[in-house]
């Protein structure tokens, strides 16, 4: 992802090219949708993310709904209150429409569902499956309804026209967008799922997340193409820093939300696991498709959400690593 990002402040055009193909044009509720190769590639991650949830063991997570609830509340009460406290630090900052870039982009991360990768995180880190799939499962389907109102809420902390830029993609990111292009591809990958064989999907697995791996790292190389180049171009070193500084802050909060809320409820190792990469992880793919239609004329605003798809994964790994050593360490004390 970091090579990705290297190339796309070097080589950019290809970038700007996957943004600019179009298959024509789609009416739905006498609106015209244009069919994108951006709106192709979300489509094919949120079918590959339902055709990876073992839905027969979401009846699992019924035994605690009160941490499947706590848990898909907290991701979005959590960001909200992080973004707002970070709104009012960035009043101090220089340049106040720097500011503005970063809380719109930080929005769109918050808006999102979460990841469906947290499940694969969690299953290679011995988490608790059926509580990974829960907060994926619920939280795109809810989503069309969860998304709009968190963009409206993100637009009363913005200024006046940064206000708008959000309540425009709280428009936008309405139920039709969001049940055409993620709910609906995550329920016909589910549906398939449900029917398949297993030995079909065993084999059909690696080359899943092969083309999920391709498609993330061309939606992130296609939006660092707009944002990256510019920013290096204007030497605005400042603004990449505090861009990371802030995605990192809120990914970290997230991750130790995680930690906390599986104290407070007294969960074993493996739940804990699923409830951290559940909050830390947000399906950045369709925040930079979101960017990519609605904010075209505001490059920079993506340059958060390109950051925060990197500082996850990272964040992530170091979990992981951390959680495999303690089962190492546990299996050899027994």
């Amino acid at each position: 992802m970091i090579a990705a990002y290297v190339i796309a402040v070097v080589f950019p055009a290809p970038g700007l090219w996957i943004r600019n193909v179009s298959f024509g044009e789609l009416t739905l509720y006498q609106q015209k949708t244009n069919l994108s190769l951006l709106m192709v590639m979300l489509a094919m991650l949120m079918f590959n993310a339902g055709l990876g949830l073992q839905f027969s063991q979401l009846k699992n997570i019924l035994r605690k709904k009160h941490v499947l609830l706590a848990g898909l509340a907290a991701n979005v009460a959590i960001p909200i209150s992080y973004i707002f406290g970070v709104t009012m630090l960035m009043q101090l900052w220089s340049d106040p429409v720097e500011a503005q870039y970063v809380l719109v982009g930080m929005a769109l991360v918050a808006a999102m569902p979460i990841a469906g990768a947290s499940t694969a995180w969690a299953q290679n880190a011995n988490g608790n499956l059926a509580l990974s799939l829960g907060l994926v499962f619920f939280s795109t389907v809810f989503s069309p309804i969860v998304t709009p109102a968190s963009f409206n809420i993100f637009s009363e902390m913005a200024s006046e026209e940064f206000e708008r830029v959000l309540q425009g993609l709280a428009a936008y990111g309405s139920g039709a967008f969001l049940g055409l292009w993620v709910v609906l591809p995550s329920l016909l990958g589910i549906a398939l799922r449900r029917t398949a064989s297993e030995n079909w999907l065993s084999g059909y697995m690696p080359y899943l997340k092969l083309v999920n791996s391709m498609v993330l790292l061309c939606l992130n190389y296609s939006n660092a193409a707009v944002s990256l180049p510019q920013a290096m171009v204007e030497r605005d070193y400042d603004f990449l820093v505090i861009a990371m500084a802030v995605s990192a802050g809120l990914c970290l909060t997230l991750f130790t939300a995680g930690h906390g809320l599986s104290r407070l409820f007294r969960l074993d190792q493996t739940e804990r696991v699923s409830l951290m990469f559940g909050l830390g992880m947000n399906n950045n793919g369709t925040g930079l498709v979101l960017a990519s239609l609605a904010l075209s004329a505001y490059p920079n605003v993506m340059v958060p959400v390109i950051f925060y798809n990197l500082v996850q994964h990272i964040m992530a790994g170091i979990v992981n690593e951390g959680m495999n050593r303690k089962t190492v360490r546990l299996n050899q004390s027994g």
